[in-house]
C-alpha cells in the first residue's frame, strides 16, 4: 500500500519542512509517491532532496501543454465509480469560481485519478488551496481518501466556503501553528478532525552554533523569498535608519519577484554597498550564512491579499544556529520567538525594527544570551519527532494498517 503526497511544486528550496517530512516518512518505511502540480523552477536542491527516493509524478501544469495525456485521462476518469460525484462537486465550485485555475485543477485531478498507482490508499496533500482542489476531486473520482496539511498562504487567501468544504471532505487534517488551528477550527464542521502539528526542525542537519565575536561589523541576515508578505522593503527602510557610526552588513538569501525592486530601493536609500543579495541558495550555503551572522531578522507583514507567514522554518533554523531574532508579531511568530530569544515589533514599522536591531547591535552580551536561549528553545520544544509520530499514526489509522515499503 502506498501514500501519494501532493504538492504544488517539487522540489522547492523554500519548502524544507515538506522535504524533511517526506524524508522522515521514507525512513519510517512508508511507500510513497510524490505528485507535483508543476515542475521545479530552481536549479539547486537541498541535500535532503538527494536522499528522497520516492518517484515523482508531474501533472501537466497547463492542460494545453499535453492535450493527448489530458484527453486520455478524462476518458479513464469518466469510467471511475465516483466521477459523477466529483463532477457535481466541480460544477458547484465552478458556479462560485469561474477561473482558469479552477478548470486547470479539474483537468489535473483527472490525470491524477487516471495515473495513480493501483495500490494507493491515501492522498496526503500539502496546502489547502489549489493542491487540495486537485486532491479533493481525485479522491471523489477514485474513492481514495485524502488528508491535508495546511500552512499559511493557502489558508488566508482561500475563500471560507472553499476551506470548509475541503476540510469537510477530508479524512483528517493538520496545521502547523496554533494561530492557524484557531482560524480553521472556526470553519471546520468536525473540528476534532483538525490537529495542531508543529513541523519542528531536524537538528541533525545543523552543526553546533558557533562562538561569535563582538568585533564589527554587525552582520544581519534574512532568509526569505522576496515577496510582499516578507516585508523586505520595511527592513531596508529600517536599515537606512541605523546610526551612521554603526558598522553593519546585511545579507539576504532567497529568490522572488521583488528582488530587482529591492536592489533599486537599497540604492535609493544609500545603503546598497552594505548589502549582498545572494538569491536562492541550497541548505549548506544558508547554514554558512547563519554562521557568519550576528542577528537574524524577518520583517513579516500581512500582504494586501491576506497572505501571511505561518511559523517560518527559517526562524527555527536561525535559532538552532544560536542567533537572536528580530521579527514582527505576525501570525504564529510569537509562538516561537520569546523575550528570552529575540525582540518582536509591530509589522510595517521600520522605526521600531531599526530600534530593535540597534538595541542588539549595542549589546553583544545580550545577543549571546538570546542566541543560547534560542538554540535551547528549538531543541526542547520544536523537535520534529512528535509531529512525525502523529502523522504516521493518522496515516496508519486511515489505511487500516502499517504501510511498509
Amino acid at each position: 500500500m502506498s501514500v501519494s503526497i501532493i504538492v504544488k511544486g517539487y522540489p522547492r528550496l523554500s519548502e524544507t519542512f515538506i522535504a524533511q517530512e517526506i524524508l522522515a516518512f521514507q525512513n519510517a518505511g512508508l511507500a510513497l509517491q510524490i505528485v507535483s502540480l508543476r515542475h521545479p523552477t530552481e536549479r539547486s536542491v537541498h541535500e535532503m532532496h538527494r536522499h528522497i527516493t520516492a518517484p515523482v509524478l508531474y501533472l501537466p501544469e497547463y492542460l494545453q501543454d499535453d492535450p493527448a495525456r489530458v484527453a486520455a485521462a478524462r476518458r479513464i476518469a469518466k469510467t471511475l465509480p465516483g466521477y459523477a460525484a466529483a463532477k457535481a462537486a466541480y460544477d458547484a465550485d465552478w458556479a462560485r469560481d469561474r477561473s482558469v485555475s479552477r478548470a486547470r485543477r479539474w483537468g489535473q485531478a483527472a490525470v491524477l485519478a487516471a495515473e495513480l498507482p493501483a495500490d494507493t490508499r491515501l492522498l496526503y496533500v500539502h496546502y489547502l488551496h489549489t493542491p487540495a482542489s486537485v486532491a479533493r476531486y481525485a479522491s471523489l473520482m477514485t474513492g481514495i481518501p485524502y488528508a491535508f496539511s495546511a500552512h499559511a498562504k493557502d489558508i488566508y487567501t482561500t475563500p471560507s466556503w472553499d476551506l470548509t468544504q475541503k476540510m469537510a471532505g477530508a479524512a483528517w487534517g493538520t496545521t502547523c501553528t496554533r494561530a492557524n488551528w484557531e482560524f480553521l477550527a472556526a470553519l471546520h464542521p468536525a473540528r476534532e478532525q483538525l490537529e495542531l502539528v508543529y513541523h519542528g526542525l531536524d537538528l541533525t542537519r545543523f552543526p553546533p552554533a558557533p562562538r561569535r565575536s563582538a568585533t564589527p561589523p554587525l552582520t544581519i541576515v534574512s532568509v526569505c523569498r522576496a515577496v510582499e508578505k516578507k516585508g523586505l522593503g520595511d527592513l531596508l527602510s529600517a536599515l537606512a535608519k541605523l546610526p551612521r557610526d554603526l558598522d553593519w552588513r546585511f545579507e539576504h538569501i532567497g529568490g522572488g519577484a521583488l528582488t530587482k525592486r529591492l536592489k533599486r530601493r537599497a540604492e535609493t536609500l544609500g545603503i546598497a554597498e552594505r548589502i549582498t543579495f545572494h538569491g536562492s541558495q541550497p541548505q549548506d550555503a544558508v547554514i554558512e550564512a547563519y554562521r557568519r551572522a550576528d542577528v537574524f531578522v524577518l520583517a513579516s507583514r500581512i500582504a494586501k491579499n491576506g497572505d501571511r507567514d505561518g511559523l517560518p522554518n527559517v526562524i527555527m533554523e536561525a535559532m538552532a544556529m544560536g542567533l537572536p531574532v528580530v521579527a514582527t508579531d505576525v501570525s504564529a511568530i510569537p509562538e516561537i520567538v520569546t523575550e528570552e530569544t529575540g525582540v518582536l515589533v509591530a509589522p510595517q514599522s521600520p522605526p521600531a525594527l531599526a530600534d530593535a536591531i540597534m538595541t542588539l547591535a549595542r549589546d553583544p552580551a545580550r545577543r549571546a544570551r538570546m542566541g543560547e536561549a534560542a538554540a535551547v528553545r528549538v531543541r526542547e520544544h520544536f523537535s520534529p519527532a512528535p509531529g512525525i509520530a502523529t502523522l504516521l499514526r493518522r496515516i496508519e489509522s486511515t489505511v487500516g494498517g502499517r504501510i511498509a515499503a
